[in-house]
């Protein structure tokens, strides 16, 4: 448990470090976290003995960064990430022995990786520095808040099994714990960020905490299933205590979304 802490606050340290940075800084340190979660998920899969097809998701990866900067929106990926599937598509069917799910597999770290990592960047273009600081915090604190909450009250009090065949040790109870310590973490970002620039009602961060909340916990299921499939327990050992960089940011990738549609449809504007 120690190792656990010391590691979890080394992360926190870094991540304020980015935040407090921004721009470049945060743009760099948060590529190299897709990269990692990237070649972890492929390795995991190849590991389980599918052969998926790699080099057009990172050759999609380097060409989003460019891109993304000059154009400033995430909608340009959706393009670059059909064209690297048919890539793949391609690739696989002419193999000797080409098998559906290597196509599917390949995919799979362009739409839970690659999409949803750009989306953070896409927070980047919120109007005003308070803006772009608050959805990101949101987008990392929701689902880590709501994730310390439910592992506590979870292994204390949690008899009924959430999901059971994808991860046996998670409970209602503890999932429940978690919704509401996203949605605590969000009302209480509201009144911290209120006090330096006006901020939407507190029914919308009592919303974005819900449903970022409810993400975040869909996001570490599906890592939980991808790791199950392949017969591991975490993606790495990168971070004593906390496994790999996917094992990190699993939840944080879907509440990343939720954050980048609200950006979208918010007062903020972009």
């Amino acid at each position: 448990m120690m190792t656990r802490i010391i590691t979890g606050v080394c992360l926190a340290a870094v991540l304020a470090f980015a935040l407090a940075m921004g721009g470049w800084v945060f743009s760099v340190l948060y590529m190299i976290s897709i990269c990692f979660s990237m070649y972890e998920v492929f390795r995991a899969l190849g590991e389980a003995g599918h052969r998926p097809v790699q080099w057009p998701s990172w050759l999609c990866l380097i060409l989003s960064i460019p891109l993304y900067r000059m154009v400033g929106s995430v909608s340009l990926l959706l393009p670059l990430v059909a064209g690297a599937c048919m890539l793949i598509s391609a690739m696989v069917m002419f193999r000797s022995e080409p098998r559906l799910e290597d196509i599917l597999m390949s995919a799979m770290p362009l739409a839970c990786v690659l999409l949803p990592g750009m989306c953070m960047l896409g927070l980047q273009n919120a109007p005003e520095r308070v803006h772009q600081l608050l959805l990101t915090i949101l987008a990392f604190g929701i689902p880590l808040m709501g994730d310390t909450l439910a592992y506590f009250v979870g292994s204390r009090f949690g008899v009924r099994r959430l999901c059971p065949a994808v991860s046996p040790n998670k409970s209602v109870e503890g999932a429940a714990a978690g919704l509401l310590g996203s949605i605590l973490f969000s009302m209480l970002m509201c009144g911290i960020f209120s006090i330096f620039a006006p901020m939407p009602p507190l029914w919308h961060f009592i919303v974005l905490g819900l449903i970022g909340g409810l993400a975040g916990q869909l996001g570490d299921l599906f890592a939980s299933l991808i790791k199950r499939h392949c017969g591991i327990k975490d993606f790495s050992n990168i971070f004593p205590g906390h496994g790999g960089m996917m094992d990190r940011l699993d939840s944080v990738y879907w509440s990343t979304v939720v954050m980048y549609i609200y950006l979208n449809l918010s007062p903020f504007g972009v």
